[in-house]
């Protein structure tokens, strides 16, 4: 690969993905898009830079979610489902008594784990939602990841990693050597293709947004932009969740941090939120890729 086609890939995944890549990741791009190319029949990366430039829809969606990292499982991190049981649905429960009835979107659900574990969350706290009507909106760049996340069909390794066993024999059912959770779970999600570069408001407003592991492939200004903009989809009073690496601290007002409740924040009062100013050359590039 050429220092020209490594800037151009740079260019082309930032535009089309957010993901903003270091000067010296061309081994993830040879590692991510050399097996492409050989999959589509070209010959190397020259070739696919080539079809990219003109203009293949179809290689520009495999390329975008071959670089797609759907690192996921059931119930990661833990700390942010506890924050929703014990913190976020209490105050919801209360705040929404007079309509009963709560959205929750998912930005970035890759293969399901974590929708699905917010609405095994949500069954768990039974008799306090009895007529309620929940929805969760789960989106995602990639239409593979989505098709298996609607599926809800989960490998043996997939179910053993943060999956409680009690929760394991409650929601799914076994078949050969993959489980899948069951169609009562699989009707609270709605499944939905979406890049978060792009406009979002037709998804309506959200009591609770998580929107974890994602922003931290983006660069400063893109961050800021998303922020923005998903302050504008999220009730006054509602709730956003971020990935442990994420903040909005230092980069807009919008959000506040909620006090001993790592990873949670409130919307402001929109007329008081001022994005951050971003020196030249101050906007980060992202070092290493990690797990989304």
């Amino acid at each position: 690969m050429t220092p020209t086609e490594y800037e151009y890939l740079r260019k082309f995944l930032k535009d089309n993905s957010g993901l903003d890549l270091s000067a010296d990741k061309q081994y993830l791009i040879e590692s991510r898009l050399l097996p492409l190319a050989r999959k589509v029949g070209l010959s190397g990366i020259a070739e696919l830079v080539q079809k990219l430039q003109a203009g293949s829809r179809q290689l520009i969606t495999d390329v975008v979610e071959a670089m797609t990292t759907n690192e996921t499982f059931f119930f990661r991190d833990k700390v942010p489902f506890d924050h929703f049981r014990d913190t976020i649905m209490p105050e919801i429960i209360k705040a929404r008594a007079g309509r009963r009835s709560v959205r929750i979107w998912c930005a970035a659900g890759s293969t399901g784990q974590e929708p699905y574990s917010l609405a095994m969350c949500l069954k768990e706290m039974g008799a306090a939602l009895t007529g309620w009507r929940v929805e969760i909106i789960a989106t995602d760049l990639s239409q593979e990841v989505l098709e298996k996340a609607k599926a809800g069909i989960y490998s043996q390794f997939e179910v053993q990693r943060g999956l409680p066993i009690q929760m394991l024999v409650k929601y799914f059912k076994q078949t050969g050597e993959t489980w899948q959770i069951n169609p009562e779970l699989r009707a609270m999600i709605q499944h939905r293709q979406l890049n978060l570069l792009h406009d979002f408001a037709q998804l309506g407003t959200f009591d609770v947004i998580f929107c974890r592991n994602v922003l931290i492939y983006f660069d400063q200004d893109t961050k800021i932009n998303i922020f923005n903009r998903l302050a504008r989809q999220i009730e006054p009073d509602g709730f956003l969740v971020l990935g442990a690496a994420e903040t909005v601290v230092g980069l807009t007002d919008t959000f506040r941090p909620i006090p001993e409740r790592r990873g949670l924040y409130k919307p402001n009062d929109p007329r008081a939120a001022v994005a951050k100013p971003v020196l030249a050359g101050a906007a980060p590039r992202m070092a290493v890729m990690a797990g989304r």
